[in-house]
């Protein structure tokens, strides 16, 4: 049994509330267990300068991410003087990720921002801002689309995406803080509907790991993605 009761293949409880904002395009808040992420996304007509000045001006999606001050057990100061190398590093894994499930030839010459704050951290965090921040970018698209801005299949296939590791030898879903700090493998997998996978990263914190235990800690990935998508399909 697991810290907060869960079987080894068991998700924590995810809420997606659609909606959360009334301003932007899109705007959702996920909570995976004690995680929570509030994801805005703007529509902006215009797009990066080196995107510009090409036969075919397509779109672009890019995400930013912060820890809010007291999101954590002790205070997380305000990265006013720069961006630490993790909050770069997740960035760029959120956009990676939410670029997989939009058509960027077909937005045309616009830019999407998914804003990805964590109101408070329980392990998990980029995974949920993926999850929740694709049905944000989705009700936004789906409203452009319906008001004719922009064709209906813009949108690409869902993403989602979901921890897996290795904890004292167990092979574990959707870590939370306490899991992943002791983790042995700390595995984030992002994850397309039709089955391919947009990203995989994988650790070994200490001793390093086969193949077999990557393969199962896949397909633990997959199990739970599938939820995942599942449950953002209810809410949109």
């Amino acid at each position: 049994m697991r810290i907060d009761g869960r079987s080894n293949d068991a998700l924590r409880p995810v809420t997606i509330i659609p909606d959360y904002i009334a301003y932007p395009e899109g705007s959702v808040l996920i909570e995976v267990g004690n995680t929570r992420v509030l994801c805005n996304v703007t529509v902006e007509d215009t797009i990066p300068a080196w995107l510009r000045n090409r036969e075919s001006e397509q779109g672009w999606l890019t995400a930013e991410y912060a820890l809010l001050p007291r999101s954590t057990h002790t205070r997380t100061p305000r990265e006013t003087g720069g961006l630490r190398g993790r909050t770069q590093e997740i960035r760029r894994f959120i956009g990676r990720s939410l670029r997989a499930a939009v058509d960027l030839p077909k937005l045309g010459p616009r830019t999407i921002i998914v804003d990805c704050d964590v109101l408070q951290a329980d392990g998990g965090t980029r995974t949920a801002a993926v999850t929740g921040g694709y049905v944000a970018v989705a009700l936004a698209l789906q409203r452009l689309a319906g008001r004719g801005v922009l064709p209906p299949d813009v949108l690409r296939e869902p993403v989602a995406a979901v921890s897996v590791g290795v904890v004292n030898g167990e092979h574990l879903l959707d870590l939370c803080y306490a899991e992943d700090a002791i983790a042995d493998v700390d595995v984030n997998v992002v994850m397309a509907a039709g089955g391919d996978y947009v990203e995989v990263q994988g650790t070994a914190e200490g001793r390093p790991f086969g193949r077999t235990t990557l393969e199962k800690l896949l397909n633990l990935a997959e199990k739970g993605i599938r939820e995942l998508l599942a449950i953002q399909a209810r809410v949109m």
